[in-house]
């Protein structure tokens, strides 16, 4: 995707010791850039999130190799399909940053705004992110580059389509209706948000500001969740009124999908939404010589190739598989999350990938898709910050939270020659209780903590 180069190397020089500091003293919330990268256990982290979520195979080319040699060439595509690259160090990441301008990768400042991975290519789009995050970043350049708001403040726009950002939350979301027609919501996903207007283009660009001004006023870092329902209704009077739901769009998923005449795209996942640098590498190369169009960022840790044909995206596919991407939709590594753990990162207590593996092998009746399965190597819980099964690296060995976040208190605790041993314990715990029409997630729920507890503490 082309556009205007960044311009972090030209327009400033970052005092990267400083950030470092900041980093390390900042709060919980924080948002890693370019301009502020966050120090993490392997190094520092910067995430990047390209406009349009798009970039050329060249370009990606280029980011790739500049991980490899300013960090340690791991990089990741987060839950919400922003880039990362890990491992840097502070005097590496403003080479990093030159490195992006001359590939040509524009990454605006200030708040995220997510647009529909398939924008303006799919048939079944109702309306055009891209004209409206241009407006957004245009008419209200001053209000997003606030320093009051949130460092995380997200903003999504939606244009409808085979896969859109229906399941995604948001502090504010515009999502089509067709016909010239916005909905614009806050706080939610596509069914929990709360509808303030509907109208135009203009009418949505407008209602963005009053929001981001609203958001400015109540106060520093607050969210759209802090907006009181009186300030809302003063603001927005009409709002009680906006009950027309945006069409639900099917979540974004891996595999080969037809879009129209013989153009398809691919998507691919990668293991735990980690990449090899030089694995990416070899991969964009093939996908360079099969003629891709660009690689399109998504939701849920994956990417899509778009510009093939059926032949081609088959190739690329079979390429994909042995470079460790899944384009199954079913894959079971997808219901694990999973931190870099010990070996790239300084704060993991263990190896994640490896109790990843013996999971997927010997504790299959926990991985029915009715519960999250987070494998964090610290306390910290980078890779998945909601509730889940949790299994945790502490110094002593390891920590179980059977529905809750990796920094909560463990359920049970394991000494570190056991916890595959429990593992396995818990995974027959279920398969032995389970009724035929229950979840392993329900069952547990029944079972409840105290006796899961005693169980994976029996000989």
């Amino acid at each position: 995707m082309k556009g205007r180069a960044m311009g972090f190397a030209g327009e400033r020089k970052i005092d990267r010791e400083a950030h470092v500091v900041a980093a390390q003293e900042s709060r919980r919330g924080a948002c890693p850039t370019l301009a502020a990268p966050m120090a993490t256990g392997d190094g520092l982290l910067v995430r990047l999130r390209p406009a349009g979520g798009a970039l050329t195979p060249a370009q990606f080319k280029m980011l790739a190799a500049s991980a490899a040699a300013n960090g340690n060439g791991l990089l990741e595509i987060s839950a919400r399909g922003s880039l990362q690259v890990r491992g840097l160090r502070p005097e590496t990441v403003d080479r990093l940053a030159a490195d992006v301008e001359a590939a040509g990768i524009l990454v605006p400042a200030g708040p995220s705004i997510e647009l529909s991975p398939l924008h303006g290519i799919d048939p079944r789009e109702i309306g055009n992110p891209a004209a409206i995050e241009a407006r957004l970043r245009d008419e209200l350049r001053i209000a997003l580059s606030s320093p009051l708001l949130a460092p995380k403040l997200s903003i999504i726009v939606d244009g409808g389509g085979r896969f859109g950002l229906s399941g995604l939350s948001a502090d504010i979301r515009v999502a089509a209706l067709g016909e010239g027609r916005w909905r614009v919501a806050i706080d939610g996903d596509g069914k929990t948000a709360v509808p303030v207007c509907i109208g135009s283009a203009d009418d949505a660009v407008r209602t963005i500001g009053q929001l981001l001004a609203m958001l400015v006023k109540i106060g520093m870092h607050l969210r759209a969740r802090d907006i009181g329902p009186a300030a809302l209704r003063d603001m927005f009077p009409a709002m009680e009124a906006q009950f027309v739901t945006a069409p639900h769009s099917e979540t974004p998923r891996p595999g080969v999908h037809q879009l129209a005449n013989r153009s398809v795209v691919l998507g691919l996942r990668p293991h735990f939404g980690q990449i090899n640098a030089s694995d990416l590498s070899m991969f964009l190369g093939e996908a360079e010589r099969f003629a891709a169009a660009e690689i399109r960022l998504a939701p849920g840790r994956l990417f899509y190739l778009t510009g093939l044909n059926p032949q081609s995206a088959e190739r690329l596919q079979e390429v994909a598989t042995d470079l460790g991407f899944s384009s199954d939709p079913n894959d079971s590594f997808a219901k694990i999350a999973a931190c870099a753990g010990a070996g790239a990162c300084a704060s993991g207590f263990y190896e994640t990938k490896v109790r990843a593996e013996h999971l997927l092998q010997h504790a299959s009746a926990l991985l029915d898709g009715s519960l999250a399965v987070h494998l964090s190597g610290c306390a910290k819980g980078c890779a998945h910050p909601r509730q889940a099964l949790t299994i945790i690296g502490m110094p002593g060995g390891y920590g179980i939270v059977l529905n809750g976040r990796a920094g909560d208190r463990p359920d049970v605790t394991i000494a570190g020659s056991e916890i595959d041993s429990a593992i396995e314990k818990l995974a027959r715990l279920v398969g032995k209780n389970k009724s035929p029409c229950e979840s392993a997630a329900a069952c547990l729920t029944r079972l409840g903590p105290q006796a899961i507890a005693n169980a994976l503490k029996q000989e």
